[in-house]
């Protein structure tokens, strides 16, 4: 006869209620983990995806993904004539937050090298790829922007031509891949106003100089558009993302354009420690501290609750040692209800997190490495709880059954 099944049928109420209470708990230690996943993979996904060699940045920066980036938009001609390189394309990155239906939209924004890269890598769940140089979309299913959808952003309307899955930005925040041209577009946008002013003060700049004053058709030019100007550049742009071409040395390539003035030039692993150490290290931490103050917590609670049972077993533990029961049955009646109370709150939590995380806001990515680690805490938990109540019981005098 197994003591411990007794017991448990006789108040098998409580004996389900304590389960579910502990594991809502470890669903949270699990929920912990579970985010600190999805945080790493969201950071990393657009890495993953681009698949490139190296990064391409501003000179003394650490990348788009730690820093602000700015380097000139025909860094990606110069890089694509060093040997080796097999294609060399543009990276433009920046979030916007917008209202639709009365509601904040926040949309990072990816600029694609149309027409070399129409976002094909991306994973395409509806519609198509960017067939046109501008006025096309293509935005996560988060974002809930449907197919056709029509959208305005500055002074341009953009029409959403395909819907990716999975794609969001260390923040959390859906992705949006326009071209590269109507990224910056978006990106630069200023008021109408604002640009009548500047091109006013340009003027007024332009004729206090000798210049101004010896060629007047010149000054003219500055009321026109910025990208007319010969003075001023293109748009800057984040990053040229480099893949080098198959059985070619990376590091070549990377001395190569190491030795440019006015850039700087990482691996894609190194920008993935730039990532992790910079954007997600304090959510590390601060989820790490969480999990472990929430384990600890289970831990107290699962010693209380194992011996608040014990004391409701003294009279029958006396009984027991009155009749001739060793000790050795004793201490498996409280540390088989141990086990099990931590094994099936573990199940619950698990069972109770795959309802429930995929509602969180954030993504949560339960790891078989994280689960294993946890379940072996849970049993490490339950035996050292249940030593408070072997304690209590062990003391048990078989005449206190009398009393």
């Amino acid at each position: 006869m197994n003591l411990a099944r007794r017991d448990i049928q006789h108040n098998i109420g409580r004996f389900i209620l304590t389960t579910f209470g502990v594991g809502l708990l470890l669903m949270l230690v699990m929920g912990m983990g579970g985010i600190y996943r999805g945080l790493v993979q969201e950071a990393t996904l657009l890495l993953d995806r681009l698949a490139a060699d190296l990064w391409v940045v501003q000179k003394d920066t650490r990348g788009p993904f730690a820093e602000i980036s700015r380097i000139s938009n025909n860094l990606e001609e110069r890089v694509l004539a060093v040997p080796g390189v097999l294609s060399s394309n543009a990276f433009v990155s920046h979030t916007m937050q917008r209202e639709r239906n009365g509601k904040p939209l926040r949309i990072t924004v990816q600029g694609l090298s149309w027409p070399q890269d129409r976002g094909d890598w991306l994973p395409i769940v509806a519609g198509r790829v960017l067939n046109q140089a501008h006025y096309e979309m293509l935005a996560d299913e988060s974002l809930k922007l449907p197919l056709g959808e029509k959208i305005k952003f500055g002074k341009d309307i953009y029409t959403v031509v395909g819907l990716t899955r999975a794609m969001t930005s260390p923040s959390g925040d859906g992705m949006a891949f326009f071209t590269l041209a109507d990224a910056q577009a978006i990106q630069f946008d200023t008021a109408g106003e604002a640009t009548r002013l500047e091109r006013s003060a340009r003027y007024a700049r332009a004729q206090n100089i000798d210049l101004g004053r010896t060629q007047p058709q010149t000054v003219e030019r500055t009321l026109g558009p910025t990208s007319q100007l010969p003075a001023l550049g293109p748009p800057l742009i984040s990053a040229v993302v480099v893949k080098v071409r198959p059985g070619f040395n990376p590091e070549q390539v990377q001395s190569t354009i190491a030795k440019w003035p006015d850039v700087s030039i990482y691996s894609t692993q190194k920008q993935r420690q730039f990532l992790l150490s910079g954007v997600v290290e304090r959510s590390k931490r601060q989820l790490g501290l969480f999990r472990i103050l929430l384990i600890i917590v289970s831990a107290i609670i699962m010693a209380l609750i194992l011996y608040t049972l014990t004391l409701d077993k003294l009279h029958d533990i006396a009984m027991l040692k009155l009749i001739g029961a060793r000790n050795g049955v004793i201490l498996g009646l409280i540390l088989q209800q141990a086990l099990l109370l931590g094994i099936l709150a573990y199940g619950a939590a698990y069972l109770i997190g795959h309802w429930v995380f995929p509602f969180f806001p954030r993504k949560v990515v339960l790891i078989s490495d994280d689960l294993w680690l946890l379940a072996g805490i849970v049993i490490l938990i339950s035996v050292m709880s249940s030593l408070i109540g072997i304690a209590k019981a062990l003391t048990v005098e078989p005449n206190e059954v009398l009393a």
